[in-house]
């Protein structure tokens, strides 16, 4: 039964093309109905680390090219922290910091713009390269998230200048490019931890394409009744993820909420679904979400190595290097395409995507 209050509520949020932001600027001091996430008890929201020094692992990148043994020892970080957590994060990692600061000043500056100038990026059209929306799956998630998000597809075939928003349109091309090369790093470093050649994923074009998704998260004035997002994983190889200082990312582990604190200079590296499927459950694609908080806006900028805007037929599953008769493929082999197109049809928060194609 189709909830008619609900889905006009959805409908006339949306229409306003401003996003929860413009619930704030309007200073509204109760969140509205569609925000409120039923099954979220106070234990949850309270969830707090047991121990308080868990933390997810940080690898230091600066000796990856000096060396064989250096680089061994990298790798076998990079292997054990996709092993156990499937996050972590990285620092001398190559991307400068004042291309990261300026990536965020622009993602603030992109929303904090008039209304006029940011509703004509406004749309849920999935083939629009960039688009401003709040919430991918409004209508098919059952809360609302507070959060707005700029989505651009940055590779191959990346936006002209003209279509990318003039607030955040230099930040956004420079990011993309230092963040592709660590992306190929990142692919090689993944390789090698799964015991093959470095260029094993890059030939298998994983890292064909990427997309930026630019999150803000206004300050909340009922935080402890939604979310910022909702528990996932994501639906990629793997998320590079630059956050400011605010924090309110957390981790699910050994059942257990644990906050990913933000670090000075470093970038959070997320393993997605599509690479767990590659190494046949030897990596894992842990469940995350976003808090809200009473302070900000919170900015993140993700970064998504994914070619499901691409029209490749290419068919992925269990590696076949990796697979023998102790070892059988645990999943049915899809094209990115289909299986982003699933994900997005189930929605945040639902049974894991990835359960779909498990043989």
């Amino acid at each position: 039964m189709v909830d008619t209050n609900r889905a006009e509520e959805l409908k006339a949020f949306d229409e306003t093309k401003a996003g929860v932001k413009g619930l704030v600027d309007s200073g509204i001091v109760h969140i509205p109905e569609i925000f409120i996430t039923p099954d979220i008890t106070e234990n949850e929201f309270n969830a707090q680390n047991l121990d308080v020094n868990v933390q997810i692992p940080i690898i230091n990148l600066e000796d990856i090219n000096k060396g064989d043994f250096l680089r061994r020892k990298i790798v076998e970080e990079v292997g054990d922290a996709c092993k156990a957590w499937g996050f972590f994060q990285v620092v001398n990692h190559g991307v400068p910091q004042h291309v990261m600061d300026e990536m965020i000043s622009g993602v603030r500056s992109f929303n904090e713009q008039s209304n006029e100038i940011k509703m004509r990026f406004y749309s849920r059209d999935n083939l629009k390269k960039v688009k401003f929306n709040s919430n991918f799956d409004l209508y098919s998630s059952k809360a609302a998230n507070w959060r707005d998000t700029l989505a651009c597809v940055m590779a191959p075939n990346p936006p002209t200048n003209d279509e990318l928003p003039e607030a955040c349109r230099e930040e956004l091309l420079q990011y993309s490019e230092h963040v592709k090369k660590l992306g190929h790093t990142i692919f090689e470093l993944l390789a090698e931890a799964l015991g093959l050649k470095p260029n094993h994923l890059l030939d298998m074009d994983c890292a064909k394409g990427h997309f930026i998704l630019c999150h803000y998260y206004p300050p909340c004035p009922e935080p402890n009744k939604t979310l910022g997002i909702t528990k996932h994983t994501d639906p990629d190889f793997f998320t590079i993820l630059l956050q400011d200082q605010i924090g309110g990312l957390q981790i699910c582990h050994q059942n257990q909420w644990i906050d990913i604190h933000p670090v000075t200079g470093a970038l959070v590296i997320n393993l997605g679904d599509l690479m767990q499927l590659l190494s046949n459950d030897k990596f894992t694609s842990a469940e995350h979400r976003v808090l809200p908080k009473q302070i900000g806006p919170r900015i993140s900028v993700a970064c998504f190595f994914t070619t499901q805007f691409q029209p490749f037929d290419r068919l992925y599953g269990p590696i076949k290097e990796l697979l023998s008769d102790e070892n059988p493929a645990l999943y049915k082999e899809t094209t990115v395409r289909d299986y982003v197109s699933y994900y997005n049809s189930n929605g945040l928060g639902n049974s894991p995507s990835l359960l779909n194609l498990r043989l």
